[in-house]
């Protein structure tokens, strides 16, 4: 019950940031529920193409979601996605969860720069919309990249990907959060088929984890537009902050 509550209210978070929030579940579970970490990887995965599912369909109906690029980088996320959570699996706790939380860590810190600080060096070089052979090579490489990082760390990369959206491909802030929801669905889906390959899924704690986010991540994206700008921002930077930060804090307990 207490799981279950708990992924209710993340998933109205999710839901309302539009990320796929896989790293700050794993850090629910293995931190406030004492799951070990292959197992909470391999459930949160899982659970994620369900959750994304419902907050997609509720984006949709919004308007947030530009389909062809998500499409396009969600198949081949997903391809990325299968082949690093394989290579997650075969990887000891000592080196995956230091490994997962500078993941979120990097991605709270590259959202921030792009969003608060969008004249750094870094973004200087403005890309315009792609078109024709040189759309799909964007979409399949930035798909492919965030979907390794998504199945090897065990995160959905929502950071990476609204970074790429909002970098390479120039898209609009309300359009960001509903795409990378879609560009997750496909990626979470093949990660945790891999995580089940292997193992590692808890059947019991997947129905909990699977029905708190769902209902919550539904409700959740109701209020993306309705939310203001500055508020959206923060939160995006604040979720993947806040969950690589307690995580790597929880390595160093006794």
């Amino acid at each position: 019950m207490f799981v279950f509550a708990a992924m209710l209210l993340l998933g109205a978070v999710i839901g309302f940031v539009g990320a796929g929030g896989a790293g700050v579940m794993i850090t629910l579970l293995t931190v406030g529920f004492d799951v070990p970490i292959h197992t909470a990887l391999g459930t949160s995965l899982a659970a994620m193409a369900f959750t994304t599912l419902s907050g997609s369909y509720s984006h949709f109906r919004e308007g947030n979601v530009l389909r062809r690029l998500g499409l396009a980088m969600g198949l081949f996320g997903a391809v990325g996605a299968f082949c690093g959570a394989l290579i997650s699996s075969s990887l000891d706790t000592a080196v995956l969860t230091p490994l997962t939380a500078a993941a979120l860590l990097l991605s709270a810190l590259l959202i921030y720069l792009r969003i608060f600080h969008p004249h750094s060096p870094l973004f200087r070089q403005r890309f315009l919309t792609p078109r024709g052979g040189r759309f799909w090579l964007l979409a399949g490489l930035t798909g492919l990249i965030n979907g390794l990082i998504s199945g090897a760390c065990g995160v959905g990369a929502a950071s990476f990907i609204q970074l790429s959206l909002l970098l390479v491909f120039n898209a609009p802030l309300y359009q960001t959060v509903g795409t990378t929801m879609l560009i997750i669905l496909p990626i979470a889906v093949l990660g945790g088929a891999g995580f089940l390959s292997a193992g590692h899924l808890e059947p019991l704690l997947f129905v909990q984890v699977l029905l708190g986010q769902t209902i919550g991540a539904f409700f959740g994206a109701k209020l993306t537009r309705l939310a203001p700008q500055i508020l959206l921002k923060i939160a995006m930077v604040a979720l993947p902050a806040f969950g690589g930060f307690i995580l790597f804090l929880a390595r160093w307990e006794p």
